[in-house]
């Protein structure tokens, strides 16, 4: 990705920002206006704080200990406090881009001008971020409720210069010495400002947002399998017809047979299913592919308009409104976007359920009207793609578990004070290692079609199939023969399903893809 630079101001974010600072290049920087308006915020704060009336947030303390008023000389004690001790993850580390998307995004609320912390805090944020300073977040610490609490207090713990971080080098060492090499002051937190680095949903809207870039890209890889599987089988793209999909009008569902239907114009192994062992329909898994991939990606287009509301909203709590008033209230809770967390890790364990039962199909010779059993060289002495689809098989049997929703799931904590809590951290951790087996199933798909469309000697493919088999060929996804060694295959096809190569070599002929 080309180095370009994110403006950050009062109003949100993209989708496309996140993923340029998480995933690519891009600088941060914060609009002057958002720096007025976290300066306005701050002197409300200030006023408050000077006040005898306790505050929460400025001159109490949190959760269920919210009833203890805190005394002037104890409050910067206080919310270096509630930053260690929040800092609490255990487990393996968070991925970087992952880290990467909540920092930026607890960034984009701090310059919301609605937390009501100095201009400093967003300052340094935004240096971490251009210094390629990513905190050690770890799995576990996050229940969803009053936000990420944990994994945003370790990177909250690595602006005060404390805990680990790793480095532009990749290497882990004590953040102290990452922002000394860098010219970064580390920042000693006032009233209300430990808190606003903490309060918020930003690493499952992180996740969301990555998994929705992935996802897209992803439906689109399954419209060619499946239209490769289709002609592997000789089955017929009647069923693809324009008008048959308008009668039933789900966008997602019209979008996929209509990628199905470019990839297989000109083909000439379509339409044979009246010839030697006529049927007069397909299977589902042939038949229904744009419904189930079509469900899918409408599924995708309402979690990206939660995303979107999210992106433009400012999650803290207290807050401070433009009328000058310092709210308690509940923005933190991550039900909205726990839900779409969990409805995408529906939508593709069943996409990837649909695309093993396809490949199922092309192995067995009993339903591949013609196939080889097993897509073998020598029957018997080779056992082809057998295993290959005991291991499309494993993963999806493991994306049915990873379906199961994490937000109907509640944990109380902190003394009954939190007693109803969203898991939305949880919903979005499965969903990243749904988004990542389903790749490879559809990779496993895109080995068996292509191998099963060389074997049906004599017939011609459609042009755009042609410019998949030399594509994946190239990449090193050896065509149909004796056994080898198959691993490196499906590292090589998975590779290619993930780099966006097999998008490219269709459009190289069918123009866009939806």
């Amino acid at each position: 990705m080309d180095m370009h630079t994110v403006v950050v101001g009062t109003s949100g974010t993209t989708a496309d920002d996140v993923i340029a600072v998480a995933r690519g290049t891009a600088r941060v920087e914060i609009d002057e206006a958002a720096l007025d308006a976290v300066s306005a915020a701050r002197q409300v704060i200030d006023d408050l704080a000077a006040k005898p009336e306790p505050v929460y947030g400025v001159s109490t303390g949190f959760g269920a200990l919210a009833v203890r008023h805190i005394s002037p000389e104890l409050r910067a004690q206080l919310q270096r406090n509630i930053v260690r001790s929040h800092a609490a993850g255990m487990g393996p580390r968070v991925e970087r881009e992952v880290v990467r998307a909540l920092m930026f995004l607890r960034l984009k609320t701090l310059a919301s001008g609605r937390t009501g912390v100095r201009p400093v805090v967003v300052r340094t944020m935004a240096a971490l971020l251009n210094a390629g300073i990513t905190p050690v977040v770890h799995e576990y610490g996050s229940l969803g409720c009053s936000g990420d609490l944990a994994p945003l207090s370790h990177c909250a713990l690595a602006l005060m210069g404390e805990g680990e971080a790793e480095g532009p080098d990749k290497a882990v060492r004590p953040a102290a010495e990452l922002l000394a090499e860098h010219g970064i002051e580390p920042v000693e937190l006032r009233e209300k400002e430990g808190l606003a680095l903490l309060n918020g949903t930003d690493g499952m809207l992180g996740m969301l947002i990555m998994a929705c870039a992935d996802l897209a890209r992803l439906f689109t890889v399954a419209d060619v399998t499946a239209a490769l599987s289709l002609e592997a089988l000789l089955g017929t793209d009647r069923v693809l017809a324009p008008e048959l999909h308008a009668i039933r009008p789900h966008p997602g569902q019209a979008a996929s047979a209509a990628n199905m239907l470019r990839v297989l114009a000109g083909s000439g192994l379509t339409g044979h299913h009246q010839d030697d062992a006529p049927r007069v329909q397909d299977a589902y898994s042939i038949r229904c592919a744009p419904q189930v991939a079509g469900a899918g990606r409408d599924t995708l287009a309402h979690a990206r308009l939660v995303a979107e509301r999210e992106l433009a909203a400012a999650v803290d709590n207290p807050v401070v409104l433009p009328d000058g008033r310092v709210e308690s209230n509940g923005n933190f809770h991550g039900a909205p976007v726990a839900y779409v967390l969990d409805f995408l890790a529906v939508a593709a364990a069943d996409l990837a359920s649909i695309a093993e039962r396809r490949t199922d199909r092309l192995l067995d010779k009993n339903r591949s009207h013609g196939l080889p059993p097993f897509l073998a060289g020598d029957p018997g002495v080779d056992s082809g793609l057998m295993i290959a689809q005991y291991t499309q098989a494993a993963l999806v049997s493991e994306m049915k578990r990873l379906a199961v929703p994490a937000s109907v799931d509640s944990i109380p904590s902190s003394a009954m004070q939190e007693d109803h809590v969203s898991m939305g951290w949880s919903a979005a951790r499965k969903l990243r290692t749904a988004v990542d087996s389903l790749a490879r199933v559809l990779a496993v798909e895109l080995v068996a079609a292509t191998r099963g469309i060389e074997l049906r000697q004599g017939l011609e493919p459609a042009p755009a199939s042609r410019a998949v088999l030399a594509a994946v060929r190239r990449a090193g996804v050896e065509g149909p023969g004796e056994d080898r060694y198959l691993a490196p295959d499906l590292a090589a096809a998975d590779a290619f399903v993930r780099s966006g190569e097999l998008i490219e070599a269709v459009e190289s002929v069918t123009g866009p893809l939806s």
